[in-house]
């Protein structure tokens, strides 16, 4: 099979293009094998096997249980009734205390009794106001 006249010329016309792109980079090339520098050069990524740590680096030390404090609190607000369901996941005792702010100037707001929530326990809070609830939220101390 004969290859057409126009495809030859295509096949030529390609090479030539591609000869004069890759002519000048290659020139362009420092003699005696050293880097060129600039900013479309990188040069090859060397790693050192001597640089490297033998071990893991350290991991921060974990927190003590003394440390490890506080009741995981859900705070419902329904109308103007305020109800906070509280777990105590943690091995000390922690004092929790509902505090309601009523959204009218004349309603009282509302601070609750401190309860104590022991390891494992769980405790419900509940407050209202007169009309419509602005805030509420738990606060947490330790006995």
């Amino acid at each position: 099979m004969r290859a057409r006249p126009s495809r030859t010329l295509s096949l030529l016309f390609t090479s030539v293009i591609l000869t004069g792109l890759l002519g000048p980079g290659a020139l362009a090339q420092p003699a005696g094998g050293e880097p060129a520098y600039g900013p479309e050069v990188v040069a090859p990524a060397v790693v050192d096997l001597a640089d490297l740590p033998a071990e893991p680096p350290v991991q921060p030390a974990r927190p003590d249980t003394e440390d490890l404090f506080g009741a995981d609190c859900d705070t419902e607000i329904n109308g103007s009734q305020v109800t906070a369901h509280c777990h105590n996941g943690y091995p000390q005792t922690d004092l929790v205390r509902l505090h309601v702010e009523c959204d009218r100037w004349w309603d009282l707001d509302g601070d609750g009794a401190a309860v104590a929530v022991g390891p494992a326990g769980r405790v419900e809070l509940v407050s209202r106001c007169w009309k419509e609830v602005r805030s509420a939220w738990v606060s947490h101390q330790r006995p």
